[in-house]
C-alpha cells in the first residue's frame, strides 16, 4: 500500500508530458473555433444587413460569460467538472459552426453566449488540470498551455478565410473536429481530477478571496501596466505600421510575426521560471520590453522585423508566468483564482484598449505607443509586494 501511494505522489511530481500536450492541443483546437467570429464579421454585416455597432456587440455576447470564472473556478475547487471540460470542444465546435447557417441575429446572439459559457469553463478549469499534472514543473505547464491558445488564434482566421474563398457557406461540417477532440480528450483524462486530492479541501469563495488578497493587489498593477503595452502590439499594430508607411505585407503580417515569437516566449518563459523564479522572469519582461517596443517605435525599414520578434518574445512571455504564479498561491482553491485572474485580465484589457485608442485619436498613434511602451516600467514595485512562492 504505501509502495502504491509512493508510485502515485512520485507521478504527481513529474511533468506528464502527454496529457498536458494534449490539453494544450484541446486549448488550440478550441481556440481555433472562437478565432472564427473577426473574420466572419463582415459576412454576418452583408448577410443579415447588421450596422458595425450590432457586429460589434456579437462579440459582447461571445465574451460576456468570462465574467463568471470565478464562479466557476469556485465550483471546480469543490465539484469535478472534468467531463464538462471534455465536452466544451465539441460544445465550441458546434456552436461557431452553426454561425455560418444562422437565420437572424438572435440566433447569432444565443450561438455565441453558449460558445462564451464553453470558453469560460475550459479557460477557468482546463489550466488547473495542466498545472496538476505538471508537479514541481508549473510554469513549464503553463507554457505548453499557452502555446496552443496562441497556435489556435494563428490557424482560426486561416481556416476560416480559406472556407470563405471557397465558398462554402455551409460550415456545419466543420464541428466534425471539436467532436474528435472531446472524445480523443475523454480517452486521455478520463481518469484524471480536475479538483483538488480529498485531503485538499477548497476554502469557502469568502475565505480564499481574503487569502488571495496579497496577490491580488501587487497582480492587477501589474496586469495594469502589461495591459497597454499587449493592447498597443496586439490591437493597434498593424494601424501603427500602415500611417508610419510600412509595406502593406508587413503591415498585415505583423501581428502573425509577433504572435508566432509569442508562442516560443510562452515556452522558455514559463520553462525558465521554474528554475529562475516568477518574479526573476516577470523582471526581465517589465523592464526589456519598454526598451524594445521604444526602439520599434522610432526605428525604421527592416530593422522593425528583428524588433518585432524580440518584442514577441518577451511580451507575451509573462502569460504563463502569471498563470503559475497564481496557482501557486492558491494551492487550495486553484481553480478560482485562475478564473478569478482570468476575469480581472479580460476587465482589465478591454478597458485599456479603449484607453489607448482614445489616446491615438487624440495625439496619435505613435504617441500612443510611445506612452504604452513606458507605462510597464511603472509596474516594477509591484514585483516586491507578490507573495513568495509555495511549494
Amino acid at each position: 500500500m504505501d509502495t502504491a501511494v509512493a508510485s502515485q505522489a512520485s507521478q504527481e511530481e513529474e511533468f506528464q508530458t502527454g496529457r498536458v500536450t494534449t490539453i494544450s492541443a484541446t486549448h488550440a483546437v478550441h481556440d481555433t473555433y472562437t478565432a472564427f467570429l473577426a473574420p466572419l464579421l463582415p459576412v454576418f454585416i452583408e448577410k443579415l444587413a447588421l450596422s458595425n455597432t450590432q457586429a460589434g456587440l456579437l462579440t459582447v455576447f461571445n465574451q460576456a460569460p468570462s465574467l463568471l470564472q470565478p464562479l466557476i473556478g469556485h465550483l471546480a475547487d469543490r465539484v469535478a467538472l472534468r467531463f464538462v471540460v471534455i465536452l466544451t470542444p465539441a460544445v465550441t465546435a458546434t456552436g461557431m459552426s452553426l454561425l455560418g447557417v444562422a437565420p437572424n441575429y438572435l440566433v447569432l446572439a444565443l450561438l455565441l453566449t453558449v460558445v462564451g459559457l464553453s470558453s469560460a469553463t475550459l479557460h477557468s478549469v482546463a489550466p488547473v488540470i495542466a498545472g496538476r499534472l505538471s508537479g514541481r514543473n508549473l510554469g513549464r505547464g503553463m507554457g505548453f498551455w499557452m502555446v496552443g491558445g496562441e497556435l489556435g488564434r494563428t490557424l482560426g482566421p486561416l481556416i476560416i478565410a480559406g472556407v470563405l474563398f471557397l465558398d462554402l457557406s455551409n460550415t456545419t461540417w466543420l464541428m466534425a473536429g471539436g467532436w474528435l477532440t472531446s472524445i480523443l480528450l475523454y480517452f486521455v483524462l478520463g481518469d484524471v481530477g480536475a479538483r483538488p486530492a480529498a485531503e485538499v479541501q477548497g476554502l469557502p469563495w469568502q475565505e480564499a478571496l481574503r487569502a488571495m488578497k496579497p496577490l491580488l493587489v501587487p497582480l492587477v498593477g501589474i496586469i495594469v501596466v502589461r495591459s497597454f503595452m499587449v493592447a498597443a502590439l496586439t490591437t493597434y499594430l498593424a494601424i501603427f505600421l500602415t500611417i508610419e508607411g510600412a509595406e502593406d505585407w508587413f503591415a498585415s503580417a505583423s501581428l502573425a510575426i509577433l504572435e508566432g515569437a509569442g508562442v516560443v516566449g510562452a515556452l522558455l518563459g514559463g520553462s525558465l521560471s521554474d528554475r529562475l523564479g516568477r518574479r526573476t522572469m516577470l523582471t526581465v519582461s517589465l523592464v526589456s520590453t519598454p526598451a524594445l517596443m521604444l526602439l520599434f517605435v522610432v526605428a525604421g525599414g527592416w530593422v522593425r522585423l528583428p524588433l518585432l520578434l524580440a518584442l514577441g518574445l518577451t511580451s507575451l512571455s509573462t502569460t504563463p508566468v502569471i498563470m503559475a504564479l497564481v496557482q501557486e498561491s492558491s494551492p487550495q482553491n486553484r481553480a478560482l483564482a485562475n478564473g478569478t485572474y482570468m476575469m480581472l485580465s479580460f476587465l482589465i484589457r478591454s478597458g485599456v484598449v479603449v484607453v489607448v485608442g482614445a489616446m491615438g485619436d487624440a495625439w496619435s498613434m505613435r504617441a500612443a505607443f510611445l506612452i504604452s511602451a513606458v507605462i510597464p516600467l511603472f509596474g516594477v514595485p509591484f514585483l516586491r509586494l507578490l507573495p513568495g512562492r509555495r511549494s
